[in-house]
């Protein structure tokens, strides 16, 4: 897929030099997956926020979207795309679109992702973006992400960005069973912790990658 991602250069604070600075602060902290830090850089993230606050873009921390929802910070966004590339998935289901970033940033990594959103203004509004920059392997639903997408699993990866009360079980039973992976933020005890569970035909394997804090995963649409 060749995108043209010169055209939405920016100057000042949306500069090359500032998403430099962001993926710099990134790696500093933890992330070392080469092609996920090149992605972050290359996907013009001030795009995905209101031009009010374009120029908070390249900091290192969630910004307000509209409707009480927030684009994630930089480095969790790179945090959970690392730990889902892990076992290099083809087929990605997103659970929250949201300003449409995360799902940016898998296009360029996956062959296919399919994402969700249930708030309609949200929806349209990542919709619009995907088209003007021209990605064409993005698949959108405007629909109750709590039930996932059936009718277009199994997905070899599911990122769920907002916290659950507990990990989505009619999620995982959307997992590829070849080393299929479900990475959410799950509620326990007022803490929020990034969780992942790794399908191995049927046997699944737990594991905790730190604290987190999303805005929650509620049901229906709005």
């Amino acid at each position: 897929m060749n995108l043209d991602f010169k055209k939405f250069s920016g100057t000042g604070m949306t500069s090359d030099t500032a998403r430099d600075r962001l993926i710099k602060n990134i790696k500093e902290q933890g992330v070392s997956n080469n092609k996920v830090l090149e992605v972050m850089r290359l996907i013009p993230r001030h795009i995905f926020v209101d031009e009010a606050i374009a120029s908070k873009a390249y900091d290192n921390a969630a910004l307000p979207i509209g409707k009480s929802q927030t684009i994630s910070h930089p480095l969790i966004v790179a945090k959970m795309t690392e730990i889902l590339m892990k076992n290099k998935p083809k087929r990605v289901l997103e659970i929250g679109t949201g300003s449409g970033y995360q799902a940016a940033v898998l296009s360029l990594l996956v062959d296919k992702v399919f994402t969700i959103e249930r708030i309609e203004m949200l929806h349209k509004k990542s919709k619009e973006i995907f088209k003007k920059v021209g990605f064409k392997n993005i698949y959108t639903q405007f629909s109750d992400g709590n039930k996932g997408w059936p009718q277009k699993a199994p997905f070899d990866a599911i990122i769920v960005t907002a916290v659950a009360s507990k990990m989505p079980l009619e999620l995982r039973s959307q997992l590829n069973p070849n080393n299929g992976v479900l990475i959410s933020p799950v509620e326990e005890n007022g803490k929020q912790y990034l969780k992942s569970i790794t399908n191995f035909n049927g046997t699944y394997q737990e594991n905790i990658h730190g604290i987190v804090n999303f805005v929650p995963l509620l049901d229906g649409i709005a």
